[in-house]
């Protein structure tokens, strides 16, 4: 188990959506909690809200699509905090276009805050968690990881990414002997404004989810150092879905509605 209070927390892309609400079911369970984001007004937003219940929060801009930025804001909150014991990849965008409608650098941006934030955020912080023995990698991945739909060619890429970047990096922790705890979360689309407009043809069994939830989720996840979550229950069923021929899973999926999902999107774009 992992007690989170009194332990530095650093959350991405929290201004807003899933990565605000863990921010504060981390600082209600006593955590110091470190906020990453490039929205500065919703840092301001959230800092101010929870000083106000009463917990401490520390601020620090920082574009997740720019090494360089991740690095110097990195060496920044190790020198004012020391070692970070959890790390929440969470910052994440979305553009929602069809393949050949997507410019380079939306394809690059995507990837950058998607999967290569992955990289230099967690070789950031984990040499202080390796010495000190102890330590907590979050990767907030998707659904998107396991499945693709139409219009996400880039965020599906950057997601299936993701999945890979945990599962590997737990294998050569465990093949070191380290302690380090990896989890990764795999929601399905989450009512946070990211994805509006999209739809589930059977919301029954893959309903469109709470962030509430997933925070909720999210947390406890941690605090039970569970290594993969996936939201619904119902994803779980890609594993064996696999198992079948592709024109036979596609034919699944598609009477499942998944690839017309974002028909209708009109989410955040970027």
């Amino acid at each position: 188990m992992t007690n989170l209070h009194g332990k530095n927390v650093l959350i991405t892309g929290c201004a807003s959506g899933i990565g605000r609400l863990i921010a504060q079911k981390a600082a209600v369970r006593g955590a110091n909690v470190i906020l990453w984001d490039i929205n500065t007004e919703g840092l301001d937003k959230l800092s101010s809200q929870l000083r106000q219940w009463g917990y401490d929060a520390h601020c620090y801009r920082c574009d997740l699509s720019n090494r360089e930025d991740i690095q110097r804001t990195a060496e920044q909150v190790l020198q004012d905090h020391g070692v970070v014991d959890v790390v929440v990849n969470n910052a994440g965008i979305v553009s929602g276009k069809p393949f050949l409608e997507l410019s380079d650098q939306e394809i690059e941006r995507t990837l950058q805050v998607n999967t290569l934030a992955l990289f230099w955020t967690n070789r950031a912080f984990l040499p202080a968690m390796l010495e000190k023995g102890e330590g907590h990698l979050v990767t907030i991945a998707s659904a998107g990881g396991l499945l693709g739909a139409s219009k996400l060619t880039d965020y599906t890429a950057s997601k299936f990414a993701a999945v890979g970047f945990d599962e590997v990096l737990r294998m050569e922790l465990a093949r070191s002997g380290s302690k380090i705890q990896t989890t990764v979360i795999c929601p399905y689309y989450t009512d946070t404004g990211m994805f509006k407009g999209v739809q589930s043809r059977f919301s029954w069994l893959l309903p469109i989810l709470k962030p509430e939830n997933v925070a909720g989720e999210v947390i406890n996840a941690i605090e039970k150092n569970r290594k993969r979550v996936l939201l619904p229950s119902t994803v779980y069923l890609l594993y064996p879905l696999r198992l079948l021929p592709v024109p036979l899973f596609d034919t699944f999926i598609d009477i499942l509605g998944i690839p017309a999902t974002t028909d209708q999107f009109v989410g955040r774009h970027g």
